[in-house]
């Protein structure tokens, strides 16, 4: 049976991100690291929004597509370098996804819809575009936060926490508290968190 155009898309989302030359180790196995961390990307929406549009659903999964390709070090290590790289990656991931969306001929409203999403606009405004928010910061939480935060100390980590928190939602925020963190963390969550 030939794949629908959705079902093309994420094959070809999963191709370019397995390119990447970086490794992430799980369960004692190696993954490319932004190919493991959009199907993270696709499980955390689907648990947190089972409903989720196939707008949504290729917006999530191509949320760091190739984002190797735009080191971090290319970039002044400050917070106008930081913000200006992030800017960079948005439009390559937006890019990147276009012209997989405009190989399996989806049209124009369709692939602006999801450039929207990629590129971050209208969060708080657009139910989808916090949807995603709320996901990569659940992604985040769940996945990476406990290695994050060995490697900072708590200021640093308790701010973080407090610049996640902000851009999720109500319905966001439930869902973190549900996650399972370490003692020491879930202080530090407790910390950020409070009013």
């Amino acid at each position: 049976m030939k794949p629908t155009r959705f079902e093309s898309t994420i094959a070809l989302i999963d191709k370019k991100n397995s390119e990447d030359p970086n490794v992430y180790r799980v369960h004692g196995l190696e993954y490319p690291k932004e190919l493991l961390y959009s199907q993270r990307m696709t499980r955390k929406l689907l648990q947190f929004e089972p409903n989720a549009s196939k707008a949504l659903q290729i917006a999530a999964r191509a949320q760091h597509i190739c984002r190797w390709k735009i080191p971090r070090n290319d970039y002044p290590m400050d917070r106008v370098g930081y913000l200006k790289w992030r800017e960079t990656l948005k439009k390559m991931h937006a890019d990147i996804t276009t012209t997989i969306l405009e190989q399996v001929s989806y049209d124009d409203e369709f692939i602006d819809r999801i450039t929207a999403l990629i590129t971050k606009k209208l969060i708080k405004k657009n139910e989808e575009s916090q949807t995603l928010e709320d996901v990569v910061c659940l992604v985040f939480l769940d996945y990476y936060f406990e290695e994050f935060a060995e490697k900072h100390d708590s200021d640093k980590v308790v701010d973080i926490l407090q610049k996640t928190w902000k851009k999720m939602s109500d319905k966001g925020r439930k869902e973190a508290l549900k996650l399972q963190f370490s003692d020491k963390n879930l202080k530090l969550i407790n910390e950020a968190i409070a009013p």
